[in-house]
Protein backbone atom coordinates (compact mmCIF):
# COMPACT_ATOMS: atom_id res chain seq x y z
CA UNK A 1 0.00 0.00 0.00
CA UNK A 2 1.27 3.39 -1.15
CA UNK A 3 1.03 5.82 1.58
CA UNK A 4 0.84 9.55 0.94
CA UNK A 5 3.85 11.75 2.85
CA UNK A 6 2.69 15.02 1.09
CA UNK A 7 2.86 17.58 4.15
CA UNK A 8 -0.88 19.23 4.71
CA UNK A 9 -1.61 23.10 5.17
CA UNK A 10 -4.91 23.37 6.78
CA UNK A 11 -6.75 26.47 6.44
CA UNK A 12 -7.10 29.10 9.56
CA UNK A 13 -10.03 28.35 11.89
CA UNK A 14 -12.27 31.32 10.47
CA UNK A 15 -13.91 32.00 13.93
CA UNK A 16 -13.10 30.34 17.02
CA UNK A 17 -17.29 30.72 18.03
CA UNK A 18 -17.25 28.32 20.96
CA UNK A 19 -14.67 30.79 23.17
CA UNK A 20 -16.89 33.43 21.57
CA UNK A 21 -20.08 32.61 22.38
CA UNK A 22 -19.61 29.89 25.58
CA UNK A 23 -23.47 29.73 26.32
CA UNK A 24 -24.91 29.04 23.42
CA UNK A 25 -22.09 26.08 22.65
CA UNK A 26 -23.20 24.81 25.98
CA UNK A 27 -26.29 25.06 24.56
CA UNK A 28 -25.79 23.21 21.63
CA UNK A 29 -23.18 20.65 23.34
CA UNK A 30 -26.98 19.84 25.69
CA UNK A 31 -29.01 19.31 23.01
CA UNK A 32 -26.44 17.15 21.17
CA UNK A 33 -26.03 14.80 24.46
CA UNK A 34 -29.75 14.92 24.91
CA UNK A 35 -30.33 14.07 21.59
CA UNK A 36 -27.77 10.75 22.23
CA UNK A 37 -30.54 9.21 24.50
CA UNK A 38 -32.35 8.32 21.35
CA UNK A 39 -34.70 4.87 20.13
CA UNK A 40 -32.05 4.85 16.99
CA UNK A 41 -29.32 2.65 16.19
CA UNK A 42 -26.27 4.23 16.25
CA UNK A 43 -24.51 3.17 13.06
CA UNK A 44 -28.27 4.76 11.36
CA UNK A 45 -27.33 7.84 13.26
CA UNK A 46 -23.87 8.23 12.24
CA UNK A 47 -24.65 7.32 8.82
CA UNK A 48 -27.32 10.30 8.71
CA UNK A 49 -25.08 12.65 10.33
CA UNK A 50 -22.31 11.85 7.08
CA UNK A 51 -24.63 12.18 4.94
CA UNK A 52 -25.50 15.68 5.61
CA UNK A 53 -22.28 16.60 6.35
CA UNK A 54 -21.25 15.67 2.81
CA UNK A 55 -23.97 17.42 1.23
CA UNK A 56 -23.07 20.64 3.54
CA UNK A 57 -19.48 20.31 3.16
CA UNK A 58 -18.33 20.76 6.32
CA UNK A 59 -14.95 18.61 6.55
CA UNK A 60 -14.60 18.44 9.86
CA UNK A 61 -18.19 16.72 10.66
CA UNK A 62 -17.26 14.27 7.88
CA UNK A 63 -14.22 13.45 9.18
CA UNK A 64 -15.76 12.59 12.62
CA UNK A 65 -18.48 10.88 11.41
CA UNK A 66 -16.59 9.20 9.19
CA UNK A 67 -14.31 7.93 11.79
CA UNK A 68 -17.17 7.61 14.00
CA UNK A 69 -19.24 5.07 11.52
CA UNK A 70 -15.71 3.16 10.97
CA UNK A 71 -15.60 2.55 15.01
CA UNK A 72 -19.15 1.39 14.76
CA UNK A 73 -18.41 -1.62 12.82
CA UNK A 74 -19.80 0.19 9.38
CA UNK A 75 -17.52 -0.53 6.24
CA UNK A 76 -14.80 1.48 4.63
CA UNK A 77 -16.97 0.69 1.37
CA UNK A 78 -20.93 1.76 2.49
CA UNK A 79 -19.06 4.90 3.32
CA UNK A 80 -17.25 5.31 0.28
CA UNK A 81 -20.69 4.91 -1.57
CA UNK A 82 -22.68 7.07 0.92
CA UNK A 83 -22.91 10.27 -1.30
CA UNK A 84 -24.34 7.81 -4.57
CA UNK A 85 -26.87 5.84 -2.03
CA UNK A 86 -29.72 5.92 -4.33
CA UNK A 87 -27.55 3.89 -6.86
CA UNK A 88 -25.87 1.98 -4.29
CA UNK A 89 -27.01 -1.98 -2.99
CA UNK A 90 -25.45 -1.67 -0.11
CA UNK A 91 -28.28 0.07 2.03
CA UNK A 92 -31.48 -1.11 3.69
CA UNK A 93 -34.60 0.40 2.64
CA UNK A 94 -34.65 1.69 6.70
CA UNK A 95 -31.43 3.16 5.72
CA UNK A 96 -32.57 4.77 2.19
CA UNK A 97 -35.60 6.15 4.03
CA UNK A 98 -33.79 8.33 6.55
CA UNK A 99 -31.44 9.74 3.76
CA UNK A 100 -34.22 10.57 1.86
CA UNK A 101 -35.55 12.57 4.53
CA UNK A 102 -31.62 14.02 5.88
CA UNK A 103 -31.33 15.10 2.10
CA UNK A 104 -34.77 16.48 2.33
CA UNK A 105 -34.56 18.69 5.34
CA UNK A 106 -31.18 19.54 4.60
CA UNK A 107 -31.71 20.91 1.15
CA UNK A 108 -35.41 22.54 2.22
CA UNK A 109 -34.40 25.54 -0.29
CA UNK A 110 -34.35 23.71 -2.89
CA UNK A 111 -37.96 22.11 -2.59
CA UNK A 112 -40.08 20.90 1.02
CA UNK A 113 -39.23 17.39 1.89
CA UNK A 114 -42.70 15.72 0.17
CA UNK A 115 -45.32 13.60 1.57
CA UNK A 116 -43.16 10.86 -0.48
CA UNK A 117 -40.67 11.00 1.27
CA UNK A 118 -42.40 11.10 4.60
CA UNK A 119 -44.74 8.60 4.04
CA UNK A 120 -41.69 6.22 3.51
CA UNK A 121 -40.22 7.14 6.44
CA UNK A 122 -42.88 6.43 8.52
CA UNK A 123 -42.86 3.22 7.06
CA UNK A 124 -39.70 2.00 8.26
CA UNK A 125 -39.94 4.34 11.31
CA UNK A 126 -42.48 4.58 14.48
CA UNK A 127 -43.44 8.05 15.77
CA UNK A 128 -40.82 7.50 18.65
CA UNK A 129 -38.10 7.29 16.06
CA UNK A 130 -38.83 9.88 13.54
CA UNK A 131 -39.00 12.58 15.75
CA UNK A 132 -35.44 11.82 17.06
CA UNK A 133 -34.70 11.12 13.36
CA UNK A 134 -36.18 14.74 12.57
CA UNK A 135 -34.51 15.99 15.67
CA UNK A 136 -30.93 14.09 14.70
CA UNK A 137 -31.41 15.46 11.04
CA UNK A 138 -31.95 19.35 12.46
CA UNK A 139 -28.91 18.95 15.03
CA UNK A 140 -26.63 17.60 12.47
CA UNK A 141 -27.78 20.74 10.09
CA UNK A 142 -26.72 23.40 12.45
CA UNK A 143 -23.36 21.64 13.73
CA UNK A 144 -22.53 21.48 9.74
CA UNK A 145 -23.30 24.81 8.77
CA UNK A 146 -21.15 26.12 11.73
CA UNK A 147 -18.32 23.88 10.64
CA UNK A 148 -18.14 24.60 6.85
CA UNK A 149 -18.42 28.58 7.75
CA UNK A 150 -15.94 29.07 10.48
CA UNK A 151 -13.62 25.90 9.74
CA UNK A 152 -13.09 24.29 13.44
CA UNK A 153 -9.62 22.81 12.48
CA UNK A 154 -7.13 21.05 12.97
CA UNK A 155 -8.55 17.34 12.33
CA UNK A 156 -7.13 15.12 13.56
CA UNK A 157 -4.96 12.03 12.68
CA UNK A 158 -3.50 12.40 8.75
CA UNK A 159 -4.15 11.78 5.52
CA UNK A 160 -3.31 7.79 5.98
CA UNK A 161 -5.01 7.20 9.11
Amino acid sequence: MTTNTTPYVLPETRLAIDDLTPAIAKAMNGLERAAQHSSLEKPLRELVKLRVAQINGCVYCIDMHSRDAIAGGDTHRRLSLLSAWPESPFFTPRERAAFALAEAMTRLADSEVSQDIWTEAAAHFDEQELAHLVWDIAIINTWTRIGATTRPWPLSGDANS
